[in-house]
């Protein structure tokens, strides 16, 4: 994560503790956000092919996490996290996807001074 950011969260109390073992830091884990390891953002591909796949999360990984750790990724992925891990409680990453559209159009909504109606006849927005 940029050092900036992770600066930021410390100096307004956040406790981020980073770390390469995956696996062995799940189970204190609030959240896990994973992305993918980009290609694009390799200058070696020698370098790319030693880093893809490295860390790989099923299911299985989630046994002794705790009951509300969440699980987050900005989509898409490529195969750093298993579809078994969909089916499970910790996954966030689609209400995160769906939520950075609500945002996206909310904040488009504003820059173009349209308003929005707080309910529609029939249902809430």
């Amino acid at each position: 994560m940029p050092e900036e950011i992770v600066s930021d969260l410390r100096s307004n109390g956040a406790n981020v503790i980073e770390t390469e073992d995956l696996y062995g830091s799940m189970a204190d884990a609030d959240v896990v956000y994973m992305t993918r390891i980009q290609k694009e953002r390799f200058a070696d591909e020698d370098e790319y092919a030693r880093c893809a796949g490295a860390y790989k999360l099923h299911a299985r990984h989630l046994s002794d996490v705790k009951q509300d750790m969440i699980i987050m990724h900005p989509l898409p992925r490529v195969d750093e996290i298993d579809p078994s891990v969909d089916k499970t409680r910790h996954a966030r990453y689609f209400e995160q996807a769906f939520n950075g559209v609500v945002a996206r159009m909310a904040l488009l909504c504003r820059l173009l001074g349209v308003t929005v109606p707080a309910k529609i006849e029939g249902g809430a927005l």
